[in-house]
């Protein structure tokens, strides 16, 4: 009786385990071929490592050859420039970035070749933001944190991307460093992302995906700046990359934005307003590279600007912009992009001291050549004819001048 029940045991026990048996077997034995293929295995999940990038660049540079006036210098410009400057780290940029998740992003970008308090090598936060697809097509997003403020064309450029070696004064001036914090909603349809991807990773120096309109709400005080008052900016961009039939890209945008800004710093005795309109509009074209390129971009509006004659800074209005021919030659497996830039601009630079009153006229000429993807090299020339006015100065400091400048960039 024991035995005939130990049997009974035994066969449904064989019969339950009949399946995972099966499992285990050869998918080539006519059992499987019957019961059909064994389930696949479940993917292993992702880890962190998977879903970030880290990527960068460095940019070492000289500016003291051929220099005939050691006193014509450009703090937004480059620190560098004029007496006592030599031997220069730009910058120093580490990006880390990637998917988080199907409908979040993140983008972090410290710079390790920041300037402080008369010293260098401070580790500063440029951008630290995320996107939050609201679609599955990733058409709609919005982009929370620090980030660069979609005003302007050569100032969405990445600094590893542009031809001269710093930024336009006229709209720079707008917002400086490029970015601020704030909540910006960015659209654009597949197939303009898909062409913003194209015209960076293909080496046409364009902006990456700002989306084809853009819109959002800002401190307005700049970047790593805390808020001064209790208004916010707001800024929108309309810009869309066209293509030709001959495979030739044009891209034309219009931006503005407006907000009352409070000035960071005032000479004492300077008479000064707790606050400014500070309102800018600005057309871009870009017609890329192809061999044959052509960039410009104006803007005007008005903004606080230091007023030697009444020895205050008051609300005035600005304008100016820039136009660069350039030309790209591939050969060899090596890129050569010589170019040439004209800028003027006139009015306040609002976060330097006072508002300080400028008039620029600039003409630049250089050459950048990038022997491999890593690491490229660029020589310009620049004249320059700067006036500069603040509380500090008893008349207008008016400079004129021209020097040659290098630069060395390492992309990682």
């Amino acid at each position: 009786m024991n035995r005939r029940r130990t049997a009974v045991l035994v066969g449904a026990l064989a019969l339950m385990l009949a399946p995972t048996l099966g499992s285990a077997q050869s998918p080539s034995t006519p059992r499987d071929s019957a019961r059909g293929p064994a389930p696949a295995a479940q993917a292993a999940p992702r880890q962190w490592y998977d879903r970030l990038s880290i990527r960068g660049y460095a940019q070492f540079r000289y500016n003291r050859l051929l220099e005939t006036n050691k006193d014509l210098n450009c703090s937004q410009c480059d620190r560098s420039i004029g007496a006592n400057g030599g031997f220069f780290m730009r910058r120093g940029r580490l990006i880390i970035s990637g998917d988080v998740s199907n409908r979040v992003s993140v983008y972090i970008q410290p710079d390790y070749a920041s300037d402080a308090a008369g010293l260098a090598h401070y580790l500063q936060l440029r951008d630290a933001y995320f996107d939050v697809h609201l679609d599955a097509k990733k058409e709609h997003r919005l982009r929370l944190g620090q980030s660069k403020v979609p005003f302007g064309f050569e100032n969405l450029q990445s600094s590893s991307n542009r031809l001269p070696l710093d930024r336009n004064d006229a709209l720079n001036s707008a917002v400086p460093n490029e970015r601020d914090i704030g909540v910006f909603y960015y659209w654009a349809t597949t197939a303009a992302r898909r062409a913003f991807r194209t015209l960076t990773d293909s080496g046409l120096k364009g902006t990456g995906d700002y989306g084809v309109f853009g819109f959002g709400f800002m401190n307005g005080q700049t970047a790593n700046r805390p808020e001064a008052n209790n208004s916010a900016h707001t800024v929108a961009r309309l810009s869309y990359p066209f293509r030709l039939p001959n495979g030739q890209f044009v891209e034309l945008g219009v931006s503005g934005y407006k907000g009352r800004f409070v000035l960071p710093t005032r000479t004492t005795g300077v008479r000064a307003a707790p606050e400014y309109n500070d309102e800018r509009m600005a057309l871009s074209f870009m017609w890329y590279a192809q061999p044959l390129g052509l960039e410009a971009e104006w803007n005007w509006g008005e903004g606080p600007e230091y007023v030697l004659s009444s020895r205050s800074t008051e609300s005035r209005h600005l304008h100016g912009g820039f136009v660069q021919a350039m030309y790209r030659w591939r050969t060899h497996g090596q890129v050569v992009q010589p170019f040439a830039r004209a800028q003027y601009y006139t009015g306040g630079k609002k976060a330097e001291q006072d508002a300080r009153h400028y008039e620029v006229h600039e003409y630049e000429a250089g050459l950048e050549w990038l022997p491999t993807s890593a690491f490229e090299l660029t020589a310009m020339y620049t004249r320059s004819d700067r006036v500069i006015a603040d509380g500090l100065l008893t008349a207008p400091n008016h400079q004129r001048g021209g020097f040659l400048r290098l630069q060395a960039q390492v992309n990682y």
